[in-house]
């Protein structure tokens, strides 16, 4: 009786460790089986002591980061001084294939819209080298970038997982990256997407649309008056009218574990 007692003893300590996500995870299952779409999903409160996640073998596969780059690549051009807070990328008067990109952008604006051009721009004054020299400091990834400065995080070499998605965010909101105060506190301005009397989401999609990977992501962290909470979710992104799927599957997973409301 004795060994028994002491077996259901260990049996209930290992079940009480276990990360809130192993019995959690239904929710966002749910959430994902409603737009019938492929991925997994991060929802991390910032001490990392309470954790939701769906899909934990995807969570862990690297992907192209796509747009999402454009976090770490806004503070890298930051630094090197190639784009200040008041940039305003030039249109060149070609069409870019969508409206919103076809015309002047700011700092601001070319983050919101994922203006492919005004980055590329970014990377071709950056230049390869300086890339893996931040990569390096950063510990961003799989630290490549491949044979097109100008194209590495949309079909190159790079590679992100969602938990390193989660990582990067968590010290972009901690400003405890290797960057200035100033320029960290100007990439969360830009970030803002919604605003609202209980919180404030703060995020950036991307989409892989080639024939090596098709991912779609959507990335970021939300402030409640309850303290921050970050969010890495990808999903296999084939079409563009999937594009909505990634905040409509995000919000809904916020809603459904009540961190807003």
């Amino acid at each position: 009786m004795k060994n028994i007692s002491m077996l259901i003893s260990a049996t209930t300590l290992l079940l009480s460790s276990l990360p809130l996500y192993a019995k959690d995870d239904a929710l966002i299952k749910k959430v994902f089986n409603k737009y019938a779409v492929e991925g997994t999903m991060i929802v991390s409160s910032h001490d990392g002591t309470q954790q939701y996640i769906y899909n934990k073998e995807r969570s862990k596969q690297e992907f192209l980061p796509a747009s999402t780059f454009k976090l770490l690549n806004t503070l890298i051009g930051l630094k090197e001084g190639v784009i200040s807070e008041n940039t305003v990328f030039k249109w060149d008067g070609k069409d870019r294939g969508w409206n919103m990109w076809n015309k002047d952008q700011t700092l601001k604006s070319a983050l919101s819209y994922s203006c492919v051009w005004c980055y590329q721009q970014v990377a071709q004054k950056v230049g390869n080298s300086k890339y893996l020299d931040h990569f390096d400091k950063v510990n961003y990834g799989n630290k490549k970038t491949g044979p097109n400065v100008q194209r590495f995080w949309l079909d190159g070499n790079l590679r992100v997982t969602a938990w390193q998605q989660i990582d990067l965010l968590k010290k972009i909101y901690d400003e405890k990256l290797p960057y200035p105060k100033q320029d960290m506190e100007t990439l969360k301005k830009i970030m803002v997407i919604e605003k609202k009397p209980s919180y404030t989401l703060y995020g950036k999609t991307g989409w892989a649309n080639n024939a090596i990977q098709q991912v779609g992501w959507f990335v970021g962290f939300v402030e409640t008056k309850k303290g921050p909470w970050f969010f890495a979710m990808n999903i296999k992104m084939t079409e563009m009218k999937q594009a909505p799927i990634r905040k409509a599957i995000t919000k809904e997973v916020l809603l459904g574990k009540k961190i807003i409301f």
